[in-house]
């Protein structure tokens, strides 16, 4: 019996999600809604008329920023991680914001949206990074020059930059965790249903290739994602020969998250060089059932719930992995200038959110105050 799912009606033309509806579901699921309006961003031209600020709308700022920041015609498995992202972010900014007018974001509506953002679930560090997308929005329509006069966006107060990070041996758990895991499946027929069986399926090994990836390099989730091991455009590329990971998808323009090329570590290096030869990776070295990962976020938090990580002192997800590798090179003593080349950060935000974890941290003013003066020199 083929199961139901949830499908956008245009007309007389029903486009399937993909995604399955559960029974007496009534309400759409937030992965249907995603696809709805991805659906839509992809339906909508963007008018390109240089107009006043009370007679362009918001929807066709954020289309139009959209067409010149990603290629909507390609195949939906071609997007990278940060494009789907995007994708996601201008839809839910367009729900609420499409139909007015650009004269009519204000202080008011700003906070308007941030009160709809957290009552889905998006808290106020969600919904100041889709206002901060919105603001890249209208930046970009100005710089085009398809508008007259200055809109300004309102801005919630930026919260305090998370410090979650794991030890070696909550990193070590994880991945055996993840490595070992087996599917289990309930029989449903015969002398034994009801009956609860280990399979041989190992569901959760991607996640252990992503953890190592991550720990070792601190690259950012999207990028791991897309890590291939053959160039291609749209995706990163891991040069196994040469021992480097350019880190920044092959055709799209660098951004202020500095996705520099890293060298490989050579124990990483031997663990992507065998995934290759075995097999394992046959275009990516994240991939399930043998195709790239779009998100790790499900997979990386049944590991953490089945690792039994400790979330009391903040929530461990992907981006944890490079507060992690970040931490690990402070508690090494690593240099701030080379280990902020390595992860792809400024040496200000490195020791500024880690430097503290550094063994050299404040170690002179430490034993400088308990120094007894010496004897030649006078204290007035």
């Amino acid at each position: 019996m083929r199961r139901a799912v949830w499908v956008v009606r245009d007309g007389r033309r029903e486009i399937s999600s993909g995604i399955v509806a559960g029974e007496n579901q009534s309400t759409p699921p937030k992965e249907a809604e995603e696809f709805l309006a991805e659906y839509l961003i992809r339906k909508h031209k963007a008018d390109r008329r240089v107009r006043d600020i009370e007679n362009i709308s918001v929807a066709d700022v954020l289309w139009v920023y959209l067409e010149d920041r990603i290629e909507l015609d390609k195949p939906e498995d071609e997007y990278t991680s940060d494009e789907r992202h995007l994708l996601q972010c201008i839809g839910r900014l367009n729900e609420y914001w499409g139909a007015k007018m650009l004269s009519e974001i204000n202080t008011n509506a700003s906070k308007g949206y941030v009160k709809q953002r957290s009552s889905n679930g998006g808290g106020q560090g969600g919904a100041r990074r889709d206002l901060e997308t919105l603001r890249a929005a209208i930046n970009h329509h100005s710089s085009e020059n398809l508008h007259y006069g200055i809109v300004s966006v309102w801005l919630p107060v930026r919260g305090e930059p998370r410090d979650r990070w794991l030890t070696r041996d909550e990193a070590a758990k994880m991945i055996w965790t993840a490595y070992r895991y087996r599917e289990t499946q309930t029989i449903h027929v015969g002398t034994n249903k009801g009956q609860k069986i280990l399979t041989d399926r190992r569901p959760l090994r991607h996640i252990a290739r992503f953890l190592l990836i991550g720990c070792y390099t601190g690259t950012r989730a999207g990028a791991i994602a897309s890590a291939s091991r053959l160039r291609a455009m749209g995706h990163s590329y891991v040069d196994l020969e040469n021992g480097l990971f350019y880190r920044k998808p092959i055709g799209t323009k660098a951004t202020k998250k500095r996705q520099t090329p890293v060298r490989l570590p050579p124990r990483l290096s031997a663990h992507l060089r065998r995934w290759a030869r075995l097999g394992i990776a046959k275009k990516h070295f994240v991939e399930f059932n043998g195709k790239a990962v779009k998100s790790v976020k499900k997979g990386f938090a049944k590991v953490v719930q089945l690792a039994g990580i400790d979330q009391s002192t903040g929530k461990a997800t992907p981006h944890t992995l490079r507060h992690t590798a970040a931490t690990w090179l402070m508690q090494n003593g690593t240099d701030l200038w080379q280990a902020a080349g390595y992860l792809g950060m400024s040496v200000e935000v490195l020791e500024r959110v880690y430097g503290h974890h550094h063994p050299r941290y404040q170690a002179e003013a430490a034993a400088g105050i308990t120094r007894k003066p010496k004897c030649n020199q006078r204290v007035t």
